[in-house]
């Protein structure tokens, strides 16, 4: 009995012995599951960042990478850049960061020089509707959205809606009579200002597209993307003419025609929130509500600035950086699976570095304002691009002419015709 006793003994002992040797204890399970996020990246492998991003907007890039690095030992070489000539000189050299953020023409410009996102780790069920159909350049994904924004939204105060007893409208039938109130009041209802140097003229570009979102939706704004409607439509035409009796009358915007002209974007925003009010609302992207916290310290958010989506509006515009991979190393592929993971984008989100198209990020917002965005971006039947900056070869430039040459008077059918030839020869 002794005996079988201390064989029994002796099996307990060497078995522990072996479990200790090959690391099998519970504690040990998560290496596996590192190994299997990391890629097969090991310890030590670095990756070459470039973007434009810089002071709070870089922290916050590094504090959702932080895990990632930590799990891995990846490390980051990340270079900042204003210019797109260093992106465009190292592509050329042959010598291109392993990974870019950037804007969406680099995907079309570069499309041959890089791997497809799908074969790098990301999958495209993990993104809302919409977000990632411009990162597909001839049936190949090339880009990820990691940081997108709004603009189909109006920014006003609550505070002056309560003085003179307005409330938020929630159809455009809705909004063209609060805009008739706020004249017969005398009250101006817009900001418009569109002066922006070279760039003078793309507020009011982003304006016209959420006015075919309300009049035409969003696969009309993607058909224009995609030339199979001409810019010289009748819907443009009736998009410009909606516009266009809002921004050249003084009764409706502040300076008539000449002050949406020569207004600066950035001083529009703060017009209707200035003391006394200048203007009622002003349509802007989602980073407008930094500006008024930078100009205005003083005003809380949901009490005295805020915004509301653009009544009838069935979909969204908006815009996002893209991630871009000219490398498919493994530790390029653990940075591409990380940021499309759900824990990639939950930590995106709770940086609260903008939006992020991946589904993940819902509900892990903590900014009032970020939160209120996400219900509207997760929410949307579809998110659409900005027009001029989806079609390449100065079509942006040709759009922002057209608006122009409106607003001073110019022939609306010929600045339109214009437009729709430089469209049509991009699209070629």
């Amino acid at each position: 009995m002794k005996k079988v006793f201390w064989q029994i003994f002796a099996m307990f002992v060497v078995t522990a012995m072996l479990l200790t040797a090959c690391g099998g204890t519970a504690t040990e399970a998560p290496a596996a599951s590192t190994d299997a996020m990391c890629m097969g990246a090991n310890p030590g492998d670095e990756i070459s960042l470039l973007y434009q991003w810089s002071g709070q907007e870089e922290e916050r890039l590094n504090q959702i990478l932080q895990p990632l690095v930590e799990k891995c030992g990846i490390v980051l070489k990340p270079e900042s850049t204003r210019d797109q000539a260093l992106l465009d000189t190292r592509v050329q050299a042959g010598t291109p960061p392993d990974i870019a953020f950037w804007n969406i023409t680099q995907l079309q410009q570069y499309q041959d020089k890089l791997f497809a996102m799908d074969a790098l780790g990301a999958s495209k069920d993990a993104y809302i509707p919409g977000a990632i159909d411009s990162g597909v350049v001839d049936g190949k994904w090339l880009g990820l959205p990691v940081k997108s924004d709004i603009k189909t939204i109006i920014w006003y105060s609550p505070a002056n809606f309560e003085t003179f007893g307005y409330s938020v409208p929630t159809t455009w039938d809705e909004l063209d009579a609060l805009v008739e109130k706020m004249v017969a009041d005398g009250n101006v209802p817009w900001s418009m200002g569109l002066e922006s140097g070279d760039a003078t003229g793309w507020t009011g570009s982003d304006f016209l597209q959420d006015i075919l979102l309300v009049q035409q939706g969003p696969e009309y704004v993607m058909n224009i993307i995609n030339g199979t409607v001409p810019y010289n439509d009748a819907g443009v035409v009736q998009a410009y003419e909606t516009y266009g009796k809002w921004a050249t009358d003084p009764a409706y915007t502040v300076g008539g025609a000449q002050g949406t002209l020569s207004t600066a974007f950035l001083d529009a925003i703060y017009k209707p929130f200035s003391d006394p009010p200048e203007a009622m609302m002003v349509k802007q992207s989602g980073f407008a509500g930094g500006e008024v916290q930078k100009q205005y310290p003083d005003l809380v958010f949901g009490t005295d600035y805020d915004f509301f989506v653009v009544p009838g509006a069935k979909g969204l515009q908006g815009g996002s950086d893209w991630m871009m991979a000219f490398s498919d190393k493994p530790a390029v592929k653990a940075l591409v699976t990380y940021l499309s993971s759900p824990e990639g984008g939950a930590n995106w989100a709770k940086a609260g570095f903008d939006l992020s198209p991946n589904k993940g990020a819902a509900g892990n917002y903590t900014d009032p304002s970020l939160i209120k965005k996400a219900e509207a971006f997760y929410n949307t039947q579809g998110f659409t691009p900005d027009i001029g900056d989806s079609i390449p070869s100065g079509f942006g430039s040709a759009e922002w002419t057209a608006i122009v040459d409106y607003l001073n008077g110019g022939d609306l059918t010929a600045a339109l015709d214009q437009a729709a030839a430089v469209q049509a020869e991009a699209l070629k």
